[in-house]
């Protein structure tokens, strides 16, 4: 869940929390083990990072880890989950 990092008069400055909750690592831990049962993006990046080298624990917690960082995007950006990637818009 964001946490707010306002000051004075800047609002909706929002930032990941320093300090995380076990249960809630646990659940993204769990989901990404369960989701490399099934073919998909989630398997295809477990089987990337396990062809780089990494051990079956540290690819599932870098799936995990990616899995939150998505989170945090539809959180951050009050979007709604696709699969398709978003378009860079030019600035």
């Amino acid at each position: 869940m964001p946490v707010p990092r306002d000051s004075g008069r800047r609002t909706g400055n929002l930032h990941r929390p320093k300090r995380y909750s076990r249960r809630l690592r646990r659940v993204f831990y769990l989901s990404a083990q369960t989701s490399i049962i099934r073919e998909g993006p989630n398997r295809d990046f477990y089987l990337k990072k396990r062809g780089e080298g990494l051990k079956h624990v540290q690819a599932i917690i870098a799936l995990a880890r990616r899995r939150v960082d998505v989170m945090w995007a539809l959180l951050r950006d009050n979007r709604v989950f696709t699969f398709a990637p978003p378009v860079a818009q030019a600035a």
